[in-house]
This record gives structure tokens, sequence and C-alpha cells, in this order.
């Protein structure tokens, strides 16, 4: 597997290495601004000809070690023993399974070993959208990914297939062969506080009460001053959701709040009778949380990783702010020099916690896949 990295900006063009032509994966994280540049698109295909692209909006690019805001990474690969094939789907967040469906669908086959997934940040069930796939793709094939960002905009976000950018859209990676070794782990670092309080009126991703008061209203007392910044504040303040239909506790983040409902809008569906508990941050737990997701995910590859894909939320990197590096450092100490790292950080993360464990969808937490034909 040979890994280039390169970097683009509107001011500047490209930095970095001759563009490889045989390149088959173009992954391309960036800024929204940035992706909707028309020459972006043509430079694309211009430079990697061959490569099937994907990519999408971010709350920061991770290249290296080192993450950014402006700008655009792009990181293309050719495999030696490899495969790849794309698909898209449209999206929204009542349609999340059937466009997780559709995709599992058109990238079946019986080489089929991973799948990475790019999706719409907002209006979207990201819970639905892997159950549709995990529920269409063998057990043998893993999934991993995250869903696109804006920053600390929550205003629109978008998905880069090719030279098209489209909002409302999810598009995925298979990649086929039996050379292909893929490891992955997702671990948080948030610690729980106040009571525990049960989920009484939901639809789907939207939460309307708990314990039978306007959950908007017990959520903006525990925020106080925090409360006028929503929804972005309430990613320093997650939910902790436990139900009897998850191995482990999963965290969930607000995408949007209804004053005239009183609701909050989440990542994933946050059923009636589950229950919740507020989280907040310690610093080192973050940190080390990615470096048990690293350990995780290397451990399960068994073998020197080539490419490592990490998808961090947003909301970590609110929290850490300027140490924000030291959790993508701490995983390069891990998956080694050698590795080539990539990824962005997200309003979503999409990984089994654990190798066969069930994928799922997660807030908050860190994502590792490492991908190796040795």
């Amino acid at each position: 597997m040979n890994v280039q990295q390169n970097r683009w900006s509107p001011s500047d063009g490209w930095a970095g290495p001759e563009a490889d032509p045989r390149a088959q994966l173009l992954l391309v994280f960036g800024e929204r601004a940035s992706l909707a540049v028309p020459a972006l698109g043509a430079s694309l295909s211009e430079r990697w000809p061959t490569a099937t692209i994907i990519g999408c909006s971010t709350a920061g690019q991770i290249m290296g070690a080192e993450v950014f805001d402006s700008g655009v990474a792009a990181t293309a690969v050719r495999f030696a023993h490899t495969t790849v094939r794309a698909a898209t789907a449209a999206v929204t967040a009542a349609g999340s399974a059937a466009a997780g469906a559709a995709l599992a669908t058109a990238l079946a086959g019986p080489d089929l070993v991973h799948v990475i997934v790019m999706s719409e940040g907002l209006d979207i069930n990201g819970e639905a959208l892997v159950r549709g796939l995990g529920e269409n793709l063998p057990a043998t094939v893993s999934v991993t990914g995250g869903l696109s960002a804006d920053g600390e905009q929550f205003q629109e976000t978008a998905v880069l297939v090719g030279k098209q950018l489209a909002r409302n859209m999810v598009a995925a990676v298979g990649l086929y062969g039996s050379r292909l070794k893929v490891g992955y782990g997702s671990l948080g670092g948030w610690d729980s506080f106040g009571p525990e309080r049960q989920i009484t009126r939901s639809d789907g991703n939207v939460l309307y009460e708990l314990d039978g008061q306007s959950a908007l209203a017990l959520y903006k007392r525990y925020l106080g001053d925090h409360a006028s910044g929503l929804p972005a504040s309430g990613l320093l303040f997650p939910l902790s959701l436990r139900t009897r239909d998850v191995s482990a506790p999963v965290v969930r983040t607000i995408l949007s709040v209804n004053e005239t409902e009183q609701s909050l809008t989440f990542a994933g569906n946050v059923p009636v009778g589950g229950y919740v508990r507020l989280m907040r941050a310690n610093f080192d737990r973050l940190i080390d949380g990615a470096v048990g997701a690293g350990r995780i995910s290397a451990e399960a590859l068994g073998t020197p990783a080539d490419l490592v894909l990490l998808v961090s939320c947003v909301g970590r990197r609110m929290v850490l702010r300027q140490r924000v590096e030291e959790e993508v450092e701490g995983v390069r100490d891990i998956v080694g020099e050698a590795a080539t790292i990539t990824g962005f950080y997200s309003y979503g993360e999409i990984s089994p916690f654990t190798p066969k464990a069930r994928c799922e969808l997660h807030n908050q937490t860190m994502t590792v896949t490492t991908l190796s034909e040795r």
C-alpha cells in the first residue's frame, strides 16, 4: 500500500509531493467553504484521474499529527491487492435506515472486507443509518466512518464524491480483497454526573421529556450560563444513554433544539424507556481514551498499519482546544511513525467499540481505523 498526502488552500493551491496518478482512493477532508471552491473539484480529478474520491466537510482536518481548520487535506492511496468501489444515497433523518440499506446492497460482493462511510451531518439519524448498513451486510464486513461537520456553526454540512459536493447525501467506499487487514476501536473519556433520568417521551432521535418533564428545560437548568449557546454548547455536556439494546452505554450529543416544541434532536435515537445522565469532560481521560482506541485498533490489526483513519468528535475539540493535537499524537505514538494518519473532527463517529462488537453510532469518541495489506 502506497500512501501520499497533500494539502490545498484557496490562496496557495496544492502543497506536498507529486500526485500519484495510479492512486485508487482519495480521502478528502476540509472546511465547507474550501470544498465548495470550483477549482478544487477540477484539480482533484486532474491530479488523481483513476481514484475514487470521497470526503466531507469537517470541524477540523487531521493530517499526520497536525489539526487545522482552513483548506483541505487529501490522502491518496494506491493498494497492491485491494479494489475499491463507491456508492451514494440521498438521505434525510426519516430515510436514514433506507439509505444505509441501499448502500449495503450497492456494495455487496464476495470479497468485500470493509466499508468507509461519510454522511450528511445534520439532517440525519446516524443510528438508523448504521442499522440499515449492518442489517444488510455480512457479519464479516466491518464499517467505520463518520458524520460530516460544519465547525461549531451547525448550519450546513456536505459530502464529496468525485466532483460532486452535496447536502443530504451519504457516500460509502467498499474495500475488496483477501489481503486487506482492518483494525478499529472507539473510546471516549467523559465522566457522568447528576441523577439518571428516564426518557418518557421521544420520537426517534428527538427527545421531548425526561421523567415526565420538558427535556429542554431540564437540560438548560444543568447548563446554566452555557444554555444561551445551544446547540453548540451542548457538545460540552453530552448525555450517556443506557438501553437494553446496546452492550455498553453510548454517548449522544445535540444537533439542534426546538424552542416551540421544547425538544432536543440528537445524532442517534433516544428511545422511550432508556436512561440518560449528563456528562462532562475530563482532559486527561479524553486523551487517554484516544490512546486506548488507538491501542485497540492496532492490536486488532496485528501488523504495522499503513493507513490510519481518525474520526473524532467536534465536542472533544471544543473541550481540548489548544491541547487537541495531544489526542492525535497519542494515537501516533501507538500506531508508529511509519503509518500515514488522516481524518477529521465530526458530528458523529461510526465504529464498533472493539473488534467483534456491533457497529454503533457514537458521539464524543475518538474512533481509530487501521489498515494494512501486509
